[in-house]
C-alpha cells in the first residue's frame, strides 16, 4: 500500500518553498494586480476593476513579470518573509491561504492541473477589468469591486 504524500503547500512553510514551488501558488486571478484605495480613516483597502498597465487583461498575467518593478517601481512583491501582512490579498489567494495554514481550492491550477480554471470559475476579472490609463484618477472610486481582509 502506497503512502500518502502531502502537496508541497501543505507539508512546506513558505519560508521552505523554492522559487518554482513559490511562484507556482500564484493562481493567475491577477487580482493583486488590481488598483486599491486605502480609506484614510480605518485603513480599509478597497479593490477596484482597473488593472495595472502591465496587466493583460484578458489572461490576468503580467507582460513584462521580470522587469516590472522597472515600470512599476510600487508593485508589491510577495515574500515569504512578509506573509503575515497577506490580510490585504483576496481570501481565494494561493500565498494568504498557504501562509494562514489552509489547502488550495478545488480550481487552483497546482490541484486541478488546468491554469484556466481560475477563469471558468470567475474568481479572475478576465475580461472585467479595465486599463488604469483610461479612467481619472478621481473617477477611481466609482470603480470599486470589494474591500479586502
Amino acid at each position: 500500500m502506497a503512502a500518502k504524500v502531502e502537496p508541497f503547500w501543505m507539508r512546506k512553510t513558505l519560508a521552505e518553498l523554492d522559487s518554482a514551488e513559490w511562484e507556482s501558488l500564484c493562481d493567475g486571478c491577477g487580482l493583486c494586480c488590481l488598483q486599491k484605495l486605502e480609506d484614510e480613516e480605518d485603513g480599509s483597502v478597497y479593490y477596484t476593476r482597473i488593472a495595472c498597465k502591465l496587466l493583460d487583461l484578458k489572461s490576468c498575467r503580467c507582460t513584462d513579470y521580470p522587469n516590472r518593478r522597472a515600470s512599476v517601481p510600487d508593485c508589491v512583491q510577495l515574500t515569504a518573509k512578509d506573509a503575515a501582512q497577506f490580510k490585504w490579498l483576496p481570501p481565494t489567494c494561493g500565498y494568504r491561504l498557504v501562509a494562514e495554514g489552509k489547502d488550495l481550492p478545488l480550481w487552483h491550477h497546482l490541484v486541478c492541473g488546468d491554469p484556466d480554471a481560475v477563469h471558468a470559475e470567475r474568481i479572475s476579472q478576465s475580461g472585467r477589468m479595465i486599463a488604469e490609463g483610461s479612467v481619472a484618477d478621481e473617477d477611481w472610486e466609482d470603480h470599486l469591486i470589494f474591500r479586502a481582509g
